[in-house]
């Protein structure tokens, strides 16, 4: 089964070999036929700590590194 890759932009990097990713998905809402924009919050494993807040990162899905970090930074 392939490995799932989302793009989002870090909204925090204050922790050590960490970032947190928020990544925003639009959708048509099925009854009202309005676009909704949705956003979630993934904690994502940055090795080198190369990543600053507002950066544009791809992350994909790896095994868990910790409690929370299921999603590792693939490429900026």
């Amino acid at each position: 089964m392939p490995k799932r890759i989302l793009q989002g932009v870090v909204t925090s990097a204050a922790n050590e070999q960490t970032v947190t990713v928020s990544v925003e998905r639009r959708f048509t809402h099925p009854v009202l036929k309005k676009t909704i924009r949705s956003s979630k919050k993934y904690r994502a494993h940055d090795e080198a700590n190369s990543f600053k807040v507002g950066d544009q990162v791809r992350i994909q899905e790896c095994a868990p590194k910790s409690k929370t970090k299921r999603w590792e930074v693939v490429t900026a």
